[in-house]
């Protein structure tokens, strides 16, 4: 398989590896820890940095930026700014992301099921 670049992948890949080509391009743009967890959590309604940064509790203010303004570029969020002192930021989902909350929900599922069971 041919490396993953910042870039995507090289037109020669896609061409030579189609029939997985789907299943890795949806990997590449959702690697990343806090990806799903963002996603699943932006499902409801839109929601501020602060939000997002307390729901997921131990990421630090880097990574969580990393990552939201990755789903931004790969088009599974957006972030709208209002032009108020300070700046309020909100996050939701793109026409994008909620076709891919159908697959959050499957992992959901499969969680519940498989996944170790608290009492």
């Amino acid at each position: 398989m041919s490396r993953i670049c910042k870039d995507g992948f090289d037109k020669e890949y896609i061409k030579d590896q189609r029939e997985v080509y789907g299943i890795a391009y949806t990997q590449n743009i959702l690697s990343g820890r806090w990806k799903y967890l963002i996603l699943w959590f932006l499902k409801s309604k839109e929601r501020r940095y602060s939000e997002i940064k307390a729901f997921l509790g131990d990421i630090s203010q880097g990574s969580l930026t990393k990552q939201l303004r990755e789903l931004e570029t790969d088009g599974l969020i957006n972030r709208k700014i209002y032009p108020e002192v300070p700046p309020r930021v909100e996050y939701s989902l793109s026409s994008k992301g909620e076709e891919f909350i159908p697959i959050i929900d499957l992992m959901e599922e499969f969680g519940k099921k498989f996944g170790e069971q608290v009492d």
